[in-house]
């Protein structure tokens, strides 16, 4: 006799309920706690500033965040990260018993961590502000005042469409460099194959 298994007890959850993330919005992305809306902030090259200039730059974001406490920061590679394949050419380089194929497996992991340091300063730089209980012309409203705050503190900014924000979760998870290019709901891309029969 086939013995039946026993239901888990206990919701299971998709990635989407583990993070809290509902839908996408006009202006950013409904979570269970609210609407984030995120504004890219243009980087500064700090060295070519003064002391000065850079102390002036320090002084602005401590402002900012002070003077806006529900704004977050999220700093995020804009290229690939090399981390695990060069772990990998230095795990295979230690098991490696032919000194020719470690040598170019040691060539390969350097040629890496040069292409790494070379794009080092290529990060992206996000602020994010939760909106709660708010509509969507109140959401819209009020992020561009904290787009205004945050240019008034000497930031350039602009405000996330969806695409970009599909391209930053993608990054951030580090799953995808193509994150806007991915659908809005997984499996949506299928629908209509499903539909006219052709899965």
């Amino acid at each position: 006799m086939k013995k039946k298994r026993k239901e888990k007890k206990g919701k299971r959850n998709s990635v989407q309920e583990l993070l809290g993330i509902r839908h996408f919005t006009n202006y950013g992305l409904m979570t269970d706690n609210g609407e984030l809306v995120f504004f890219r902030v243009a980087p500064t090259n700090i060295s070519v500033l003064s002391s000065v200039n850079i102390q002036q730059k320090i002084l602005g974001l401590t402002n900012l965040l002070k003077s806006d406490p529900d704004l977050g920061i999220v700093c995020t590679d804009s290229c690939e990260c090399f981390d695990s394949n060069r772990e990998y050419l230095r795990r295979r380089a230690l098991e490696e018993s032919s000194p020719k194929v470690k040598a170019l497996l040691e060539k390969d992991r350097d040629m890496l961590t040069r292409m790494q340091a070379e794009m080092a300063n290529a990060r992206e730089f996000y602020l994010v502000k939760r909106y709660t209980g708010l509509k969507p012309e109140m959401v819209f409203t009020q992020s561009n005042t904290t787009m205004k705050n945050i240019s008034d503190y000497g930031f350039e900014t602009e405000r996330l469409g969806k695409d970009q924000i599909k391209r930053l979760l993608g990054i951030y998870f580090g799953t995808t460099m193509d994150g806007d290019k991915l659908p809005d709901v997984d499996g949506d891309q299928y629908k209509q194959e499903v539909k006219d029969g052709t899965v």
